[in-house]
């Protein structure tokens, strides 16, 4: 199985129609969105192609394949356009005998791991800056954001396949990578 990892789309049409572009060319199994879905945020700017309206529908015609988490821009009326479930704080994972521990990271965070043991990994969105690397035996990782990157990192997605854990920018360039 191939996952695809995306956050923190905040309502940008554009952000999300190269990940989904990227999922497709991926050729990915499914697709796990980290939060931050549809409203920009008041700390953040108004990201390009901002239509929180069509990015929930477009959403929607992937329903089937997206498991996601509640990021803290998400709210109760964001779940009346999307028609999968986004109010969960965390989703775990099962992958090929591991346990994947995926939220968006304003509560449990890299600096506030939830209680997790050594081969667990750890996948987080919020921070909008792409992460692979150990510590005490569990992989963190967040695979940036599609629509508002920071730190001078380009917009970016994350694909898990075995046990390989690619960070990407939309052109297909290794961002980052790690053996899980």
């Amino acid at each position: 199985m191939k996952l695809f990892f995306m956050s923190d789309i905040h309502g940008s049409l554009r952000g999300l129609n190269q990940g989904l572009a990227a999922f497709e060319r991926e050729n990915a199994d499914q697709i796990v969105i980290l939060g931050d879905l549809l409203y920009h945020g008041p700390r953040n700017p108004l990201p390009e192609e901002y239509n929180p309206k069509e990015v929930a529908a477009r959403l929607n015609a992937y329903k089937r394949k997206i498991i996601s988490v509640r990021g803290n821009c998400d709210a109760e009326v964001d779940q009346m356009l999307i028609e999968f479930p986004v109010l969960s704080d965390t989703a775990i994972l099962f992958y090929e005998g591991r346990r994947i521990y995926a939220t968006h990271g304003h509560h449990h965070h890299m600096d506030n791991l939830p209680g997790l043991s050594e081969g667990d990994v750890f996948i987080q969105g919020h921070t909008h800056v792409p992460v692979a690397e150990k510590r005490d035996g569990i992989t963190l990782l967040n695979p940036g954001s599609v629509s508002l990157p920071k730190e001078n990192f380009p917009p970016s997605y994350g694909i898990l396949e075995g046990t390989v854990f690619q960070i990407k920018d939309f052109d297909g360039n290794v961002l980052k990578q790690i053996e899980l």
